[in-house]
């Protein structure tokens, strides 16, 4: 049983799909089956019930899968120990908005204690670079949201969350409960700078070009909205100025937060911060009171 094969097991296991596997693994499909199929052979066991639509967990893989995380999770433990043996050993994380998304303060906690004595470096990026500065080089490793050019980055997905348009309280739109985008194609949205990632302004436009003031910020966003009646796009589930409200949009693909690096990177310490980041993002902030927030950003976009 290699460590490789494990991999493959859990990539299957999170996504259930073998196909969406294949993708996130940067592999073909056949080859992918035949591993699992390996070691399934190898345990004498079925791990996972096959159908036309996807696979689900049998108990023998649920049991595999708790194991095969944390023993992937202590190989990379030894990799980054050695590492530091071998000299400081440090990442640097770049941070879409200003962090405080319940799954970053989970993420940096698990961080820490399963990486103690590791050098961390955050860089705090604007609107303009949704990959934070990860094809620069000025990153190892960013968490933001998609969508935008994944050419020769792997990017795994977090969270989902569903967008609505950002308008001021006193717009007579602001009282719908739903809106859809062709409401508001006679207004000014905000825009990013020239050069901004194409896939990336397309998405907060809606999918339709549009005219507006440039903004870099999450703050300049909000700003133009209350002082020029502009609208624009955030996910839901933040907290807004009283000044602003914020309505859901039925047709609006979810945002999807995401962790990314360079296609192909072999640094066990910026594979293990994605490992950490999808259990961190798959645990929920247990309910308080009558009813649990919504496990999203008090930022529109971070």
């Amino acid at each position: 049983m290699e460590l490789r094969t494990l991999r493959y097991f859990v990539a299957v296991a999170e996504e259930l799909h073998f196909g969406r596997a294949a993708t996130r693994l940067h592999m073909s499909q056949p080859p992918l089956s035949r591993a699992i199929k390996g070691l399934e052979a190898e345990f004498g066991a079925l791990l996972f019930a096959r159908s036309p639509t996807g696979v689900t967990l049998t108990p023998v893989g649920a049991v595999l899968l708790d194991e095969a995380r944390a023993l992937l999770s202590d190989a990379d433990r030894v990799r980054v120990r050695v590492s530091a043996a071998a000299g400081a050993a440090s990442i640097t994380i770049g941070i879409l908005g200003d962090g405080t998304d319940p799954g970053v303060s989970r993420l940096a906690a698990d961080y820490r204690r399963t990486h103690p004595g590791i050098d961390i470096r955050i860089r705090d990026t604007d609107l303009t670079d949704p990959t934070c500065g990860l094809r620069t080089g000025l990153v190892d490793v960013a968490l933001t949201r998609a969508p935008f050019d994944e050419t020769a980055l792997t990017v795994r997905t977090l969270r989902t969350d569903p967008v609505g348009v950002v308008l001021r309280a006193d717009d007579r739109l602001a009282r719908c409960d739903r809106l859809r985008l062709a409401e508001l194609s006679d207004r000014r949205w905000f825009q990013f700078p020239p050069g901004t990632d194409p896939i990336w302004q397309s998405y907060w436009n809606g999918g339709t070009p549009r005219e507006g003031p440039v903004v870099r910020a999450v703050q300049e966003c909000l700003h133009t909205v209350m002082w020029n009646g502009t609208v624009g796009l955030a996910p839901l589930g933040h907290d807004l100025p009283a000044e602003l409200a914020v309505v859901p949009l039925i047709d609006m693909v979810p945002s999807r937060v995401v962790a990314a690096c360079k296609e192909g990177d072999t640094n066990p310490l910026i594979r293990s911060f994605v490992e950490i980041a999808a259990a961190a993002y798959r645990r929920r902030a247990p309910a308080t009171g009558a009813a649990a927030p919504q496990d999203l950003s008090q930022n529109p976009f971070s």
